[in-house]
């Protein structure tokens, strides 16, 4: 209790003397926003030190306990470190159980990428979204356009009932006619593209959407690297 008093009564003084010698601008040749900080800082010490310093018999407990805090903090520590690193892994552990996930990724020029993984299937898929609504993509090389699947269409706030069934095209399901329409957005992972060409197939004809080569071909590149696909903005 003697030391507390000792303490608090040091730094009674030292703001006593930061008051009487406010107009000197310095006390004890230290000028007066510094002794202020030395002051603040040194008062929170006092606190903290009261909080900590164990009292006698602690010491194991407390041992303990600064073990406990150095291994969270340096936990903490490398996590920031290697963030990056880890959202990349988490990123391609989810790219793999979910396959069309996009992993982003960044190249070395600074461009943005997105990282396909090819499914059981044989296939590429990219879920993405329209309009902020999510949907699956089938990646064809052989397709002009983006073709809209009617479902994912009215997903997107499209009005498929207001649409003109003429223009002809050519699905897995064969011969069949869709509406041409203009996509206010389109995002895959983080390339995004705005007001590109599209079609909307007819109800029934079309099970998947497409990725077609109205967005493909506004990429930097797009590279087939065995099971991987990587585009690139």
């Amino acid at each position: 209790m003697t030391l507390l008093w000792i303490i608090l009564g040091t730094i009674g003084a030292a703001c006593i003397l930061l008051i009487l010698n406010h107009d000197s601008g310095t006390v004890l040749g230290i000028e007066n926003d510094q002794f202020a900080s030395l002051i603040w800082f040194g008062t929170w010490g006092v606190i903290l030190a009261a909080a900590i310093i164990p009292r006698p018999g602690q010491w194991r407990s407390f041992a303990r306990n600064c073990v406990l805090w150095l291994a969270i903090f340096l936990v903490t520590m490398t996590a920031y470190m290697y963030r990056y690193e880890m959202q990349d892994i988490v990123s391609r552990i989810t790219g793999g159980l979910m396959p069309g996930s996009p992993i982003a990724e960044i190249s070395a020029d600074g461009r943005e990428q997105s990282l396909l993984i090819r499914t059981r299937g044989g296939h590429f898929e990219a879920v993405g979204a329209v309009n902020g609504a999510p949907v699956r993509f089938l990646v064809d090389t052989g397709a002009s356009l983006i073709v809209l699947s009617n479902r994912d269409a009215e997903n997107a706030g499209i009005a498929t009932n207001e649409l003109h069934y003429t223009a002809p095209v050519t699905t897995a399901n064969g011969r069949t006619t869709a509406a041409r329409i203009r996509i206010d957005e389109i995002a895959i992972g983080e390339i995004k593209r705005e007001g590109l060409q599209a079609m909307v197939a007819r109800p029934g004809a079309l099970e998947q959407s497409l990725l077609g080569m109205s967005f493909l071909s506004t990429l930097s590149s797009f590279e087939f690297r065995g099971d991987r696909l990587l585009l690139t903005n």
